[in-house]
């Protein structure tokens, strides 16, 4: 092993704790319904979490710690991210509103404009929108 091997970056590290605060919001109803855990596969995927750490976070996710967006621009960014891929997943349907719903509250967007916040984000995601642009328009859309 390297000496490198002996620490994760920083990246490696954030990614770790974005998967485990995802991971808590999919178990607090206790479990991890099957749409859930199609999700969570995949999301290991794109923030490479190994197969080892996958299990290992799910057994405990408060190992790692929550890296909470603290601008309302970076949560912006965080659902960008999260909303991009519920929507890949055109299998979940109705669903995906659901999941995606779980997501806005955790990162903590009001829950009485959490359902508009959703439909704006999955119709600017459907649009293949960048990320400045769909910044922009969530800002934006009450104007």
């Amino acid at each position: 092993m390297s000496f490198s091997d002996l620490f994760d970056s920083g990246f490696q590290l954030r990614n770790k704790g974005h998967f485990s605060a995802i991971a808590r919001v999919a178990l607090t109803d206790g479990k991890i319904s099957a749409e859930e855990k199609t999700f969570l596969d995949k999301l290991s995927v794109r923030l490479e979490i190994s197969p080892a750490e996958y299990e290992e976070i799910l057994e405990n996710p408060l190992k790692y710690p929550i890296n909470a967006p603290y601008s309302h621009e970076l949560r912006l960014e965080r659902l960008f991210d999260l909303a991009r891929v519920v929507h890949v997943d055109h299998h979940l349907g109705d669903k995906q509103e659901i999941l995606l719903r779980k997501f806005c509250i955790a990162l903590g967007f009001n829950i009485d404009n959490v359902d508009y916040i959703v439909d704006k984000s999955l119709k600017l995601v459907d649009k293949k929108v960048d990320l400045d642009t769909f910044v922009f328009e969530m800002t934006n859309m009450n104007q």
